[in-house]
């Protein structure tokens, strides 16, 4: 076998290993800034790996574990998102610092195993790889030390996964039952001639149940909101972006395989399309706790993500891997600012963003930016990501899906611009001193500000990079 093509999973294999055995002397490693500052070399390193093996391609483990550029695209966007979130772990108030080894442990951990679900070629690889990244998770948003919120949002966070595990698992047994095959190349020349069968529709269904728990899509939602309020701010932010960002690549991947679909099946996605973002939307206009709303933003968001997957075309696929970027920029601008107005850890208050442009300027313009591509307003990155997306609809003739989808992109507006007010044109209770942000973090809110404009303005190479990924896509079914 080549291992070579597999160097992004070595590294990030070595890196969390690095970390395990520093845990075991933490005590002769007292300094947390030496851990911040070796994590963030070795994230940093781990980006340059995945670019090398972009052009890569092959397959391990008897075909169940494929490298292709859709992969490698993915894993770059994952490394990428590990780096940021890293950035902002320079001070992690709100996690005890004996346990800062373990943190960045379980930090490269999952994303190990999210890179392992995005090549991941066979059911039992993708079963795996995806209770490897879930249970990493469980434990990093249950080492928050506020008031037991990590513990109890942990627990939360558990439950739903594991029944969306069980509900996963029978679906994919009923594929198994039904193809005589777990692995997907082999299943995607059976599946077309079966696919309206109701045992093979029931089971992509309940088996793409244990993906749309991590896209947060209806009805494995219900722990998002209560997760990200209960979770680290820095947790939250790695949730809301590398996560989010694997889900799309194996719910795409499975989907692909599936071939043109069963008008069941697209029927099925259309509904969970269109409750997913309304019920997002429609819950994120009473949220006071900028976390939550995040959080039901995110929900929404996966009913977008859900409409460029269900058309089942490689323009689909490729807005919808444009989306995944654009949503891991946007998502992780939005929660920078979290992190820096929530210094010591606290959950944030919308009321509390109050007075911000005054305070730290550059900090509110990369809080707006993000909101307005979040809502889609032209020129941003989001507003590309979801043209694409709505474009490849009405190409397949779904007019109607797509009225729908844009009548909740003007609801987000109205709790975006809420948010925006409060940063903008409130003023506190009391005068509040101005906001110390060091040159880095100000170096990063201005890059991350700069990609989603020329994202929105330049996005011909973006979309060409989606482009090639998705003609991957196609060609590996």
């Amino acid at each position: 076998m080549n291992w070579i093509i597999a160097s992004p999973e070595i590294f990030f294999f070595a890196a969390s290993l690095w970390f395990l055995l520093l845990s075991f002397f933490a005590e002769a490693n007292p300094r947390p800034g030496r851990k911040h500052l070796t994590a963030l070399f070795l994230a940093f390193v781990g980006i340059l790996v995945c670019l090398v093996t972009v052009g890569m391609h092959g397959w391990l483990f008897i075909r169940a574990y494929s490298v292709d550029v859709f992969s490698q695209v993915f894993k770059v966007f994952i490394a990428l998102g590990l780096f940021l979130i890293v950035c902002l772990c320079g001070d992690i108030t709100d996690i005890r610092e004996r346990r800062h080894n373990e943190f960045y442990f379980l930090l490269f951990t999952c994303t190990l195993s999210l890179m392992l679900l995005v090549s991941a070629d066979h059911l039992l690889s993708i079963y795996l790889s995806l209770e490897l990244s879930s249970y990493s998770l469980y434990v990093l948003v249950a080492l928050r030390n506020r008031e037991n919120l990590g513990l109890e949002a942990g627990l939360k966070y558990f439950l739903v996964g594991t029944f969306a595990s069980a509900v996963m698992l029978f679906g994919m047994a009923l594929l198994y039952s039904t193809s005589g095959t777990a692995s997907l190349p082999v299943m995607a020349g059976e599946l077309p001639g079966i696919i309206n069968r109701p045992g093979v529709v029931i089971g992509l269904l309940l088996t793409l149940g244990g993906f749309f728990f991590k896209l947060a899509v209806f009805p494995f939602h219900f722990w998002v909101a209560d997760t990200y309020q209960g979770a680290a701010n820095q947790v939250a932010a790695y949730i809301a972006t590398a996560s989010k960002v694997a889900a799309i690549a194996v719910i795409l991947r499975v989907t692909a395989f599936a071939g043109q679909g069963s008008p069941y099946l697209v029927h099925a996605l259309v509904i969970l399309s269109v409750v997913s973002m309304t019920l997002g939307n429609l819950a994120a206009i009473v949220q006071k706790d900028i976390k939550r709303l995040l959080a039901f933003s995110t929900i929404a968001h996966s009913g977008y993500v859900l409409l460029g997957i269900l058309v089942l075309s490689p323009a689909g696929y490729s807005g919808t891997i444009f989306y995944a970027l654009a949503l891991l920029v946007m998502k992780f601008t939005a929660f920078m600012v979290v992190v820096e107005l929530a210094s010591d850890g606290r959950n944030l208050q919308i009321s509390e963003l109050a007075g911000l442009h005054h305070r730290s300027p550059i900090m509110a313009l990369a809080l707006m930016v993000s909101l307005f591509s979040l809502a889609g307003i032209p020129p941003t990155i989001g507003f590309t990501g979801k043209f694409l997306v709505f474009a490849a609809a009405v190409q397949k003739g779904y007019v109607a899906l797509v009225i729908i989808a844009m009548i909740n992109v003007v609801i987000s507006l109205y709790y975006y611009l809420l948010v925006i007010k409060a940063a903008y044109l409130l003023e506190p209770a009391q005068p509040l001193p101005p906001l110390i942000v060091s040159f880095p973090k100000k170096l990063l809110a201005g890059t991350s500000t700069l990609v989603i404009v020329l994202g929105g303005f330049f996005p011909y190479w973006f979309i060409q990079l989606s482009q090639a990924a998705a003609q991957s896509l196609v060609w590996s079914r």
